[in-house]
């Protein structure tokens, strides 16, 4: 139990969600069914929708106290965002997160929930729909793959390499302009560079032990919340470019992950230079 949301029940709701809203619209999607939000490659789908309304319906039912806070909620009512920071709990959910790879047919999205209680996020959850299957952790409570039969598996952060073997993942899209071409010059410095367009299969890649860093600059709850907990209680350092710790109501000052402080200071140094 996490404050006073069970996270067990929240999980499952997450499943039925994409069992009932998600999957059987996968491959599936008419012209009429997505559409563009901010800009062309920014999209919301019928299976967002339908699958946060549902998850919203049973939310309110089981967990009346708490701030009910979704993507496409705050993209109709963007006035819902601000009430995260003073929110005593809320739960925040990105229905379907990589919606770009869905509406293309790619099988490499994800359903993402976190739980935020006093102004820190104490529970996450990401649940792949084509795997059946959750990555989650409770604050203090380690970072846990988990399966519907009951089968668990404890993850744990790569072990440090030195910067010209990391294996990562970068989202450069919504760095600043005039530093872009800088930090992409840079990422010459370490193995490869990935980015799956998706963040919930990035998290849990690197809280698997695969990868050594992600970074994002774009900071929006629903994507990164559940995401940065896992990989904190994977083992994870976590912190914005500063070196300040991310918390719920933060949207910028971007977010650099690495396996320990040391992989993230020569990070930070050398190639994320923002």
């Amino acid at each position: 139990m996490t404050a006073t949301v069970d996270v067990t029940v929240l999980a499952d709701l997450l499943r039925r969600a994409a069992q009932a809203e998600i999957l059987p619209r996968f491959r599936r999607l008419g012209h009429e069914d997505v559409r563009a939000k901010s800009e062309a490659t920014d999209l919301v789908t019928e299976a967002d929708e339908q699958a946060e309304r549902m998850m919203k319906a049973e939310a309110e039912l089981l967990w009346p106290d708490a701030l009910f806070l979704g993507e496409e909620s705050v993209a109709a009512e963007p006035v819902l965002l601000a009430r995260l920071a003073d929110a005593d709990l809320a739960i925040v959910v990105d229905p379907v997160d990589g919606t770009f790879n869905f509406a293309s047919g790619i099988p490499a999205f994800g359903v993402m929930a976190s739980v935020v209680s006093g102004g820190e996020t104490v529970a996450g959850i990401i649940y792949d729909p084509m795997g059946d299957d959750w990555v989650m952790a409770e604050k203090g409570g380690g970072a846990w793959l988990r399966r519907p039969g009951g089968e668990e598996q404890r993850l744990r952060t790569a072990e440090p390499v030195a910067l010209d073997q990391m294996v990562g993942m970068a989202s450069t899209g919504y760095l600043p302009q005039e530093k872009r071409a800088e930090i992409l010059g840079n990422l010459a410095k370490v193995r490869f560079l990935t980015n799956y367009r998706c963040a919930a299969h990035e998290y849990r890649t690197f809280a698997g032990g695969h990868v050594h860093y992600l970074m994002y600059n774009k900071l929006m709850p629903w994507d990164h919340l559940a995401g940065t907990l896992i990989s904190r209680e994977a083992g994870a350092h976590a912190a914005r470019f500063d070196g300040s710790p991310y918390l719920p109501h933060h949207l910028d000052g971007g977010l650099l992950i690495a396996p320990d402080k040391a992989s993230w200071d020569v990070l930070r140094r050398e190639v994320f230079t923002v």
